[in-house]
């Protein structure tokens, strides 16, 4: 895949997750696109890349990187999730 694919599939991820009620998160990454638990900065890389693009954005800026979630960049509404 190249970058743009993989930053779209990122976002899918994430609206999937969002409309799921659930997060993305590294280990979600890391079922959907079958990476091994050892190669997780592979995950946090597609995640930083959909981040850079600004297609999706972390719910908690504040929260530690391990516990980082992310939502589509569209579901945020006045800087908070919009649930």
């Amino acid at each position: 895949m190249d970058r743009t694919e993989r930053v779209r599939a990122t976002y899918l991820h994430a609206c999937l997750r969002y409309v799921n009620r659930e997060y993305l998160t590294n280990t979600s990454v890391r079922q959907r696109f079958g990476i091994e638990t050892r190669n997780s900065a592979k995950a946090s890389r597609l995640i930083a890349e959909a981040v850079k693009a600004g297609a999706i954005v972390p719910d908690d800026p504040a929260a530690a990187p391990k516990l980082m979630r992310y939502v589509p960049e569209w579901a945020k509404v006045g800087g908070r999730t919009a649930t």
